[in-house]
């Protein structure tokens, strides 16, 4: 019991547990959170999102650090994250749709603990390389 109760304690400090409400500047979006929370051994992440025309995007994320594919929900096609931990601070996600990689994140706290930066890059139609940031407050 003792064990399983300095588990939980641990886990509670991992710098990216919490609610991260989205900075929209220059994003399509009015408001959005990311929430990630501990889970059999994992994480849980739930997004959420309102775009600017009032759509509601809701998708959630069950996984582990593990670098294998786990199934998004909320999406009417197949895509899946496989997270992969680089240091304490940070993480990498392998975006994956149909099974072909669509894209990578990097995923990045700040020392302070306050601020999640997502820096996504992939291919557009014209085979050009795009990178995207998206910026979390705690």
């Amino acid at each position: 019991m003792l064990m399983l109760l300095a588990i939980l304690v641990l886990q509670s400090q991992d710098p990216w547990f919490g609610i991260w409400r989205m900075n929209v500047r220059d994003l399509p979006y009015k408001r959005g959170t990311c929430k990630i929370e501990p889970w059999a051994g994992g994480l849980k992440v739930t997004y959420d999102f309102v775009g600017t025309r009032g759509g509601v995007t809701h998708m959630e994320w069950i996984g582990k650090f593990d670098g294998r594919d786990y199934r998004v929900q909320g999406v009417d096609y197949i895509l899946t994250n496989a997270y992969t931990l680089v240091n304490d601070r940070s993480y990498e996600i392998a975006v994956k749709v149909d099974g072909g990689l669509s894209a990578t994140t990097r995923v990045t706290i700040s020392p302070d603990g306050k601020t999640l930066t997502a820096v996504t890059t992939q291919k557009n139609a014209r085979g050009d390389t795009i990178s995207t940031t998206m910026v979390y407050d705690k």
